[in-house]
């Protein structure tokens, strides 16, 4: 499975956000930082928004900041809210095709490679809602050139 740009844009974002102290930003000055393009970006940061993640401030001084505390995201959280709920194994039934679904009986019982493979995302998804933004945030701060930067180009 591959993910699009959008979840990596999104995870740096709201740690950037973070590393405001709070106050709104808007959505070219948040892709300013790392020279995103901010029509794409905003994109993604209304889909943060309606996840629930950030509030969007509207007028001259309005912008974006988080809805919650770090501690209160998930990396799993942020995959959904960009890349939506899906699994990305789709079984197909393809036991049941060509001569093997020819020559045996309709199965009775889950896909094998089906099974297996659920097990797998789901271990997956396990790890992503396991780990924080807020402990992303935490070895980030062993970094303090790179947060140093980050509120330079904020501000």
């Amino acid at each position: 499975m591959r993910m699009s740009k959008g979840v990596e844009w999104a995870l740096h974002t709201l740690l950037n956000l973070h590393m405001t102290g709070g106050g709104p930003v808007g959505s070219g000055q948040l892709a300013a930082v790392h020279g995103l393009s901010a029509t794409y970006l905003n994109k993604q940061l209304q889909l943060l928004v309606k996840a629930g993640l950030l509030t969007s401030l509207p007028g001259a001084r309005g912008g974006f900041r988080l809805a919650r505390a770090l501690e209160d995201i998930t990396l799993l959280d942020v995959v959904e809210a960009i890349e939506g709920d899906v699994r990305p194994f789709q079984c197909t039934e393809i036991r049941c095709c060509g001569r093997v679904g020819e020559l045996t009986p309709p199965p009775s019982e889950a896909c094998p490679v089906k099974v297996a493979m659920v097990r797998a995302e789901d271990a997956w998804r396990q790890a992503l809602a396991a780990q924080t933004l807020a402990e992303i945030q935490t070895e980030l701060e062993h970094r303090p050139d790179v947060v140093d930067a980050v509120r330079s180009a904020l501000s």
